[in-house]
């Protein structure tokens, strides 16, 4: 069957909009709409619900949908392997890698690594999708990214290859006139106890920072007292240095704004990695990034 129309199926589904499915596919919406129709005629049943301006995915659309990903994936993965295999070594690479990765790690770690890719690599297409590490973890194991290049979870997915590429120390951090700051410079540290007594600033609960510090705290019987939350590590710094909580930053994003709080018996790391699914066939290009990788956390002192 035309491999169209079912890509038209998991964008519709994707964005419950036919409009949107379009933008995302390059085509019309009248497009759109003939290949869903054809498709339903072809196996004899709605998939969409359309009440008013609303779509949603009938029963038999809900069951279908997952295969019809996992098919289109494998489909992606042959042609790819197929260009690959037809490809000499000595052909460069082509293409386009589609990877995901946080704002910070495309900030702070990402940079010496992707110039040397676009050097060796220049007829490959970068396509980099700027988003949170969670997000970027789930569109790696439902085949839409190659590549993640994420903070790893505390519990890896075993559906996913994990590998770690660089170790992230993380602080308890605060503005240098902060009552914990203070009193961490006055007696050399504090208790995990005192921050349960303060406003922290930290990225939302779905995030792996988050858990790890909630690890933290559980592990002392405390509850933590959390006035914002934000996933972007520098507004968490910005808002850390005027004064408005403590919160937990990577070590290296330490100054003179935030300082580091020693607390005892605590010491707060997370790992910063790419994953990739086992299943799937990794194109020359992200095998390439792969070796980069590698060979740069081989050799980083940013820790």
């Amino acid at each position: 069957m035309d491999s169209s129309l079912w890509r038209a199926f998991v964008e519709v589904a994707r964005y419950a909009s036919f409009s949107q499915a379009a933008d995302a596919l390059h085509i019309t919406q009248p497009a759109v709409s003939k290949r869903i129709s054809q498709l339903e005629a072809h196996l004899d049943t709605p998939l969409f619900d359309r009440v008013g301006r609303h779509i949603s995915l009938t029963e038999t659309g809900h069951a279908l949908l997952p295969r019809a990903r996992d098919w289109l994936h494998e489909l992606d993965d042959m042609h790819r392997q197929a260009r690959d295999v037809a490809a000499t070594a000595q052909e460069p690479l082509s293409g386009t890698l589609l990877l995901g990765t946080s704002h910070h790690i495309g900030l702070h770690r990402l940079p010496p690594t992707l110039r040397a890719f676009s050097r060796a690599h220049p007829k490959v297409r970068l396509d980099i999708r700027f988003i949170d590490s969670e997000q970027a973890y789930e569109a790696v194991r439902s085949g839409d990214l190659e590549l993640g290049i994420v903070t790893l979870p505390p519990t890896p997915d075993p559906r996913l290859h994990n590998e770690v590429i660089w170790p992230d120390p993380l602080s308890v951090v605060a503005a240098p006139t902060h009552p914990l700051a203070i009193k961490a410079a006055r007696k050399g540290s504090i208790a995990a106890a005192d921050l349960a007594l303060y406003e922290a600033i930290l990225p939302a609960s779905n995030t792996f920072t988050r858990q790890i510090t909630e690890a933290m705290l559980a592990r002392e019987g405390l509850q933590l007292q959390v006035s914002l939350e934000t996933n972007y590590l520098e507004t968490l710094k910005m808002m850390t240095s005027v004064g408005l909580g403590w919160s937990v930053l990577p070590t290296n994003l330490c100054d003179a704004d935030v300082v580091a709080i020693p607390v005892k018996k605590v010491a707060l790391a997370r790992e910063l990695g790419v994953v990739y699914h086992p299943k799937r066939a990794l194109s020359r290009a992200a095998l390439a990034m792969l070796t980069l990788l590698r060979e740069h956390a081989s050799g980083d002192d940013s820790q």
